[in-house]
């Protein structure tokens, strides 16, 4: 492995490929926040419209941005710029009377409803990127404005989750179901929580990091089967369910993203059966998620590979259903990015040349598929079909943020330092 000419590739990339489309066309200077709602190609804004799922995600690129040593003292004092930009408009304008976040607004931050009949507050999702955001944003800054603000929005979202009265829109949970993305996201918020507290110097610091570490063997002892495939639903009694289509499907890149969370819950708890079951998972997911056809990772998989099977009868009007049934074969930006960082990190924790192998694989198709050929554009034109070719659809939301690819490069780089050191 060329460590230094990996850390050359990827950090190229991300400042010359990247970056620039997002300092040049998301900055709104005049009410704050983001634009993100660009076409799949990035060659134009279609709406001026701000979902806080979104600009809680570039806070949380920009503030990271502002941490890297690779830059400039100027280069990251004008990326913390531009996530304050974000944090103080998501401070002012997203936060419901209820303390929930509104899941969309306007340019100006006035909250709207993404479709009529919703509600305001319809993802709890939403409420967890302005979390993450407004936290790494609170660190980089040491604002503790941005700090006690995520932290309220925390205690709001484990309120709602002790009352079981999440709303997850865009896909809501069928009844008599588990989702994983619900743990899975609450992972990834406990950990960043916990290392905010500590950075605080807030006594609920121990509370967090447990709860992370509750997340974590939730995920593994109640969504993962015997086999190491992960199930994205179980019953609420926690049994596996293989006669419906919701029971059987698997989403690899949700996999692959969680179990770069859980391997590094692992490294902080030092529990090497995790790490090594949490790699067994990352393998099993790129197993049976291959398209060996045309290659790259399918968005929905069967838990046995190939094409999602299954009764719907029971659930033929569930939203998650007709997604998996139409949406199956799309290969998407992010599932491809999460494997290439999460592949490294197993390498670099099992040292089993498997997954070097692995990554090598993804890595092939990533770059052959999804970078942007017109440089005047950049960025990475995020949506394709089965074949590769781009798609002008909507994927959960339709927005296009650097999140994934950004995040993943930056943790790829990270990864490569210390195995360089």
């Amino acid at each position: 492995m060329d460590i230094l000419n990996m850390k050359k590739f990827y950090s190229n990339h991300l400042v010359y490929d990247i970056l620039p489309f997002w300092v040049n066309n998301s900055i709104d200077e005049i009410y704050g926040g983001y634009y993100t709602c660009f076409d799949n190609y990035g060659a134009s804004l279609l709406s001026t419209d701000k979902y806080t799922w979104s600009q809680g995600r570039m806070v949380w690129v920009f503030s990271k941005l502002s941490q890297m040593s690779r830059f400039s003292s100027d280069e990251r004092t004008e990326y913390l710029r531009l996530s304050m930009l974000g944090a103080e408009f998501l401070m002012k304008n997203c936060l419901l009377e209820n303390g929930n976040c509104t899941f969309m607004m306007s340019r100006e931050g006035i909250p709207k409803l993404q479709e009529p009949g919703m509600e305001y507050d319809s993802s709890f999702y939403a409420d967890c990127f302005v979390i993450l955001g407004l936290l790494r944003y609170a660190i980089a800054s040491g604002r503790s404005d941005s700090f006690e603000f995520a932290k309220k929005v925390y205690y709001s979202v484990l309120y709602r989750l002790e009352g079981k009265n999440l709303k997850t829109e865009p896909y809501p949970v069928p009844k008599g179901y588990k989702m994983h993305g619900i743990t899975m996201i609450l992972l990834n918020v406990c950990q960043e929580m916990a290392a905010a507290m500590r950075y605080f110097s807030d006594k609920e610091n121990i509370n967090a990091a447990t709860k992370a570490n509750s997340c974590m063997y939730e995920i593994m002892d109640n969504f993962v089967s015997g086999d190491y495939v992960l199930h994205e639903m179980i019953r609420e009694d926690g049994r596996f369910i293989y006669n419906t289509l919701l029971g059987r499907y698997v989403n690899p890149g949700h996999t692959i993203e969680d179990m770069w969370f859980i391997l590094h819950q692992g490294m902080e708890t030092d529990d090497h059966k995790i790490i090594e079951k949490a790699a067994k998972v990352i393998k099993k997911a790129l197993e049976i998620g291959w398209d060996n056809e045309y290659g790259g990772l399918l968005l929905f998989a069967d838990c046995e590979g190939g094409i999602p099977k299954g009764e719907i009868k029971s659930v033929e009007n569930e939203t998650m259903t007709n997604k998996v049934l139409l949406d199956w074969g799309s290969k998407l930006w992010w599932p491809h990015s999460e494997a290439l960082y999460s592949t490294l990190l197993a390498y670099s924790l099992t040292g089993n040349e498997e997954f070097l192998d692995l990554y090598r694989k993804v890595e092939g198709y990533t770059f052959k598929t999804f970078p942007n050929t017109d440089k005047k554009i950049g960025e990475w034109i995020q949506i394709r079909d089965r074949k590769g070719n781009p798609e002008q659809k909507v994927v959960a939301l339709p927005v296009k943020d650097p999140f994934h690819i950004a995040r993943n490069i930056i943790l790829i780089i990270e990864l490569l330092d210390k195995l360089q050191k």
